[in-house]
């Protein structure tokens, strides 16, 4: 399988990785020491000014950190204050490693509360398709609002706006279907799918049916991958009919006559 637009696309792809975990680091770094400016941060980073405000500018949209005034203790001097960033309770959630710990316990409880083994199994890909049928469910309506040749792209936004930093590129292939690749940037249960790959599986089923299309998994950051890619086959084209005649050819063709 190869990228049609080949070199172009992958190293889109490559510059989107690498901004994500760039924004990482700072969001990172503020976590670890504090409200930061700018300044602080670059230096911290090894990053120009320029660079981190950018970076800066992309975690304030998806509220991730915040502007402050900074505090001044004790007489202020003149000017004003610098301005400082600092992470917001959604920013600090997403490095709380604790959730992975009570969700993988849950897990682990949920399979041996059902008797472990295969019994256990089956529980906890029970529980994994129910959570994400629900999560599904926000993104059932733009998925069918849109045309069935933009619905992969429609998937891929409401992912994004769940944390999953999700685009799409499209393939070909000398020997078999062309379609589309759904990358996912970021995974916010990585860590607990690492124990759990119910959780990737039941994931790519809720994603055949929204698209309406058997679906294939090639690469998850669970298993250590640097990006989730799934393959979304393209859909064959079907000629239209021009009578009744051939509609009803059509529609029967294929079948053992009666």
């Amino acid at each position: 399988m190869k990228y049609v637009g080949g070199a172009a696309q992958g190293a889109a792809e490559e510059q989107t990785t690498g901004e994500r975990r760039t924004r990482n680091r700072v969001a990172r770094s503020i976590l670890d020491h504090g409200p930061s400016t700018a300044a602080d941060l670059a230096e911290r980073l090894g990053l120009t000014q320029a660079a981190v405000r950018r970076h800066l500018d992309a975690l304030v949209a998806e509220n991730v950190v915040e502007p402050r005034e900074q505090r001044v203790y004790g007489q202020r001097g003149r000017g004003r204050p610098a301005r400082v960033f600092a992470l917001t309770d959604c920013g600090r959630d997403a490095f709380d490693q604790a959730y992975d710990a009570l969700a993988a316990d849950a897990l682990r409880w949920i399979a041996e509360t059902a008797g472990g083994g295969a019994e256990g199994q089956a529980a906890v890909s029970a529980f994994a398709r129910a959570r994400v049928a629900a999560q599904a469910e926000r993104y059932r309506a733009a998925v069918e609002a849109a045309a069935p040749e933009d619905r992969t792209r429609a998937l891929a936004r409401a992912l994004s706006a769940d944390g999953y930093a999700a685009t799409t590129a499209a393939t070909s292939s000398d020997s078999g279907p062309a379609g589309e690749q759904l990358c996912q940037h970021h995974c916010p249960v990585a860590h607990t799918a690492e124990q759990f790959p119910e959780l990737c599986e039941a994931e790519a089923e809720v994603f055949s049916r929204l698209l309406g299309t058997h679906v294939q998994r090639l690469a998850t950051i669970a298993h250590g991958d640097g990006v989730c890619t799934t393959f979304v086959p393209k859909a064959p084209q079907v000629p239209r009919s021009t009578t009744p005649t051939d509609q009803a050819t059509a529609r029967t063709s294929g079948r053992n006559p009666a």
